[in-house]
């Protein structure tokens, strides 16, 4: 029988926010490709607006559904994700130099995005099973390993930036958990020690973006192109921004990626600093959010998944803004709810329904 207080403990203004920052998407998407030459980046809002509403569906259905019936089948869901993220190297369709997609119907959509919530999930539900030993360091070695394994298929694609952001995820629920920083020190040993392999084995484009980084001056009319039109476009908003419509660094095409990765620099040179103080405001909202749905929780289960969909939401947006403002190398990661791209919109969407889920459930467990 349904229970009519899921009803009343509702988060009626988070996900009010959640659908407004969604369709703030929707709008900058359509501005930023509003001149375009090309009939389909004219309509790529229109696409967005199919996933915005797939997306609400998803949201409602983690809703709808116990987080402990997730619980239960968050093994199975964690090893569909690597099934998709091994057949996405054998079928998958390539793009950009990557293949990362597979394609099915009309659709096609990037398995590396769901492994992330995957993760998170198989994570949550190892640590509460063996909740007794999460003192001990060998507990964490098995999700160490698989951590490590889902980074490997997704540097395989190659997919640097969506592998980092799986480590940072997995770690952030390990020092969650209580794990001392004193443990990193090997791995931060062991990484340094293997920094000169791990470059040989990046692809030309990403030592090159990694360079740029490094000096800005190096190649402006390569490499670093995007980030000196990214810097560009979110200096010529300055306070106020230059108006809806009327970002022409953005508009007449001088940004690449203006509606994936850089549509934080669109939105910061139509808006300026004070739209993009409001954005940020929001995330913060929506994160802080989770993390005191995570803080309030009795079940560990339920804690660990809050946290780690606020981590995993906290790091998108700290790349992303910090690669559009040259504060770190081009890894290709997109801005939660705003930038174009259905897989991205709809695992974060279902992420912001499992913590409405969790703060609606919290009077049951």
């Amino acid at each position: 029988m349904f229970d009519r207080r899921l009803v009343t403990h509702f988060d009626w203004w988070f996900a009010g926010m959640i659908l407004g920052m969604a369709c703030l998407g929707i709008l900058t998407i359509y501005s930023a490709n509003a001149l375009a030459v090309s009939a389909f980046r004219r309509t790529l809002y229109l696409r967005q607006v199919t996933w915005v509403g797939i997306g609400i569906v998803a949201m409602v259905a983690a809703c709808l559904v116990s987080y402990r019936t997730l619980a239960r089948v968050a093994y199975v869901i964690f090893g569909l994700s690597l099934v998709l993220l091994v057949l996405v190297l054998l079928i998958g369709k390539a793009g950009l130099g990557a293949h990362r997609w597979i394609r099915i119907g009309g659709f096609a959509f990037q398995p590396s995005e769901f492994a992330k919530l995957g993760l998170v999930l198989f994570l949550a539900r190892y640590f509460d099973d063996h909740r007794e030993r999460l003192h001990e360091p060998r507990t964490m070695l098995v999700p160490a390993a698989f951590t490590a394994l889902c980074m490997l298929l997704v540097l395989k694609q190659p997919d640097l930036g969506t592998a980092l952001l799986l480590l940072f995820i997995a770690l952030s629920i390990m020092l969650m958990l209580g794990l001392h920083w004193r443990y990193l020190v090997p791995f931060a040993i062991g990484s340094a020690a293997i920094a000169p392999l791990l470059w040989m084995v990046l692809k030309d484009y990403q030592r090159r973006r990694i360079l740029v980084f490094l000096n800005p001056n190096l190649d402006p009319l390569g490499a670093g192109y995007h980030i000196a039109q990214s810097k560009i476009a979110v200096g010529s908003g300055g306070a106020f921004g230059k108006g809806w419509l009327a970002a022409s660094q953005s508009q007449l095409n001088f940004l690449p990626l203006n509606h994936t990765d850089f549509i934080f620099a669109v939105l910061a040179e139509q808006w300026g600093f004070l739209g993009c103080l409001v954005v940020l405001l929001a995330y913060f909202y929506l994160i802080s959010k989770g993390f005191h749905i995570a803080r309030d929780c009795t079940d560990l289960f339920a804690a660990l998944l809050a946290a780690g969909v606020s981590a995993m939401l906290v790091i998108q947006v700290l790349t992303n803004t910090a690669m559009v403002l040259g504060m770190m190398p081009v890894v290709g990661v997109p801005l939660p709810l705003l930038s174009y791209g259905g897989s991205s919109l709809l695992v974060t969407m279902l992420g912001l329904g499992l913590l409405l889920n969790i703060h609606m459930r919290r009077f049951m467990y």
